[in-house]
This record gives structure tokens, sequence and C-alpha cells, in this order.
């Protein structure tokens, strides 16, 4: 490992010993959040329980053991529900991910509300999942994406998507924050109270922003809000989506199996109330269970938390910009998501020359190719921040990419 030479506090995370990843791997500068965070301990001892003494399925045995995983499952929709501020348990749907979310709401509510002839607003950075769902409905319908363009600081141009609203806009969907920048919308009330004026909806994706903000749906005004489990400490393959009640209800199901019906003859079916009409099928039930878990963990001291990540982010950027060669995206209100790249060095070079020095990082477009093609670059290296890292770990890469510069330049 190289030495930093910078002025940064030796502080490590106050919450580093609930993370079992970090003890095992006590070298290794994790920093890679963005992509999926690592679990606390709780989040394993929750779903190794659930696994080794509580397993039964859900919604279907008449028997006593089944009862009790069920409503174990169902305790959870509704502490998602309060996480999210939302009105009322049934309008979380539980999902695969944050991208099946997304999907869930193009597929399902964009062919009962979005014809030829309407137009769907998103960004230039949104990550691929709310763009390409965007784009094949608009292929079906003839309806138009419209792309919303960035400001100087690399976040979305809000007054652009205010401006570009109209009597045809049926949808506006954009990313609460981004994965590359960290950028976060600011006053979504206000283009929800715009796209309402016209009839359409607010689709927000939540993956990045879940494990950062402070998530009101209400507040914020959105209609749909999707984000996923493995980024709020949670297990991967669950995510949640929240939709208003009114609009699920005049939703069809995308998927269909056992469990989401109300009634089925030989010629005829009728489907079950949301949110059990979406969730077709046997469910991620100890997936649920860890996400239960993982909400605990991150809503305990939820503003400490907050707080800690951003100060990391701002001092990864604060030292990275001090080095000759590196380039920033952003700016420095980044949530713990720092991107950039050093002259003449691919990044995925970087990123290999960083894994040498223990700092694992995050290179490539981030499945966010439009945000590069905007910003005129190939890709980026980005590091992410989660709750377990600290001071010692930005030390770790200003070093790393210090040691990469001297390196890849000759000077050593």
């Amino acid at each position: 490992m190289v030495e930093s030479q910078t002025s940064l506090p030796a502080l490590a995370s106050p919450w580093v010993g609930a993370f079992p990843f970090c003890a095992a791997h006590p070298e290794l500068h994790y920093l890679d959040a963005g992509a999926t965070s690592q679990y606390p301990q709780s989040v394993v001892t929750a779903m190794t329980t659930y696994m080794e003494q509580e397993n039964a399925p859900l919604h279907r045995g008449l028997y006593r053991t089944a009862y009790a995983a069920t409503t174990r499952f169902e305790d959870v929709r509704a502490q998602v529900a309060r996480w999210l501020h939302a009105a009322r348990p049934d309008e979380v749907v539980f999902t695969s991910g944050a991208t099946a979310g997304l999907n869930l709401v193009a597929q399902s509510w964009g062919a009962h509300a979005v014809h030829a002839g309407d137009n769907i607003i998103v960004s230039a950075l949104e990550h691929h999942s709310n763009v390409l769902p965007w784009r094949a409905l608009a292929q079906r319908t003839g309806a138009t994406v419209q792309v919303a363009p960035l400001t100087a600081a690399g976040a979305i141009n809000q007054a652009w998507v205010l401006a570009h609203i109209d009597a045809r806009t049926r949808v506006v969907a954009l990313s609460q924050m981004s994965n590359v920048t960290g950028a976060a919308l600011t006053d979504t009330a206000e283009l929800a109270a715009a796209i309402h004026a016209v009839g359409g909806v607010l689709v927000l994706d939540g993956a990045q922003g879940a494990a950062h903000l402070d998530v009101d749906v209400q507040a914020l005004g959105c209609d749909f809000y999707a984000c996923s489990g493995h980024k709020v400490y949670g297990p991967s393959g669950i995510g949640i989506l929240y939709g208003r009640a009114d609009y699920l209800v005049q939703m069809a199901p995308v998927n269909l199996g056992g469990g989401m019906i109300d009634t089925v003859t030989p010629t005829t079916a009728t489907w079950a109330d949301p949110p059990t009409r979406f969730e077709a099928g046997s469910q991620n039930a100890v997936g649920v269970i860890g996400l239960g878990a993982a909400l605990d963990f991150i809503t305990t001291d939820a503003e400490a938390k907050h707080d800690w990540v951003d100060a990391l982010g701002d001092a990864a950027w604060t030292h990275l910009n001090a080095i000759d060669g590196v380039h920033l995206y952003g700016d420095r209100a980044n949530h713990g998501c720092v991107s950039f790249n050093l002259d003449g060095v691919h990044p995925h070079d970087l990123a290999t020359f960083l894994d040498e020095q223990d700092v694992a990082v995050r290179a490539g477009h981030h499945c966010a190719a439009p945000l590069m093609a905007t910003l005129g670059i190939t890709g980026t290296a980005r590091a992410s921040f989660g709750v377990y890292n600290g001071y010692g770990d930005v030390a770790a890469l200003i070093a790393g990419v210090q040691a990469a510069k001297e390196f890849f330049d000759g000077t050593k």
C-alpha cells in the first residue's frame, strides 16, 4: 500500500464494526457502494435466522409457520411504507430491484397512459434502467422521448424540464441522484405540480438517492419511486416500487402466474388488488426479511450516517482536485459519489492499478452511456462511499491516484 501524504484525519467509521466484510478484509478499501453496499451483521443474522428457523410458503399455507412467515413479510411492507412516508402499505410493491420497478411502470402504466403523439421526458444523466424502458415504450406507442440537458455543475437542468412540460407530456422520469456525479434533484415538488397539471406522472429512480437522502414520497410529489435493497445495505435481488394507490389500481400486471389472481376460469381471469397483482409467483421472502433489517440499520442515526458519507465525499473531492491531471465530474455536493479521470490513463487501467493498492473503485460508463457522451468521455473511475468507510479509505484513494499518476507519466 502506498502511504498517503494528505492531511486527512485518522478517523475510522463509527459503524465499521457492524460489517463482517470489513473485518474479513481489513486491508481492502472498498469504495464501490454505488454498485452494491456491504451487509451489516444484523442483515446477515436476520436472513440466516429466517432460513434456518422461519422459512415457509407465503400467503398460501394454512398452518402456523406459514402464517408467521407471511406476517413477517407483510410487516416489512408496512415498514417500507413508513420509511418512504407512503400513505399506506399497499402502495409498496416488492420487485427484484429498481430496474424491475421502472420497467413495471413503463410496461404497465405506460401501456395504459402513453399514446402516439405524447412525450416522455428523461435526462442526460439517467442510468440505462431509466432510459431504455421509456425508449421501448415510445417505440411501441409512437410517443417521443425528450432528453433534458445538464447544468454546468452536472445536475439535471430542472428549469429546462419545467419549460418543456406541456399538454402532451405524460411522463417525467428522472434520477433522484446520479450514480456518476452524485448530483441530486432539488425541488421535485415543483416538477410534480407541473406534470400533474397536465395529467402526467412523475417517476423517480431512487436507486442511489434512497441510500443517501431522506425519502418522503408524498413531499417529493412523485407518483412512482423505485429503489433496490443492495444499495441500502440489504440483499441483492430485492427491490421496492412505490406507486400511488389510485394509479396502481388502474395498472395491469406484467407477470402472470400464481398468487396474483382473484379468479381464474378456463376462459377468464381477474386480478387481485395491488400490490398482490404485481407479485406473481413465490416471493423473495429471505430478501424481504433482509431488507427489513437493512432499513432498521439505516434509519438508526440516519442523519449522522448521511453526514458521515457526505463528508467523505467532500474530502475525496477536495484532495483529488489538488492532484494535477485529475478531472472531476459534477461538483462537491456529491453525496459520497466521486467520478474522475486521470490525464492519459484509461479508467480501466486506473482501476486496475488502484486494485493493486487494495483500493476497489468502479470504472467504465456506469450504465450511463448517454451521460458519458454528453461529457465527451468514454468512462470514468468512480469512488463511492458507504457508512463503513473512513478517512483512511479516502487517504488510500488519494495516495493510489497519486502513485498512478507517477507510474503512468514515468516519474516513478
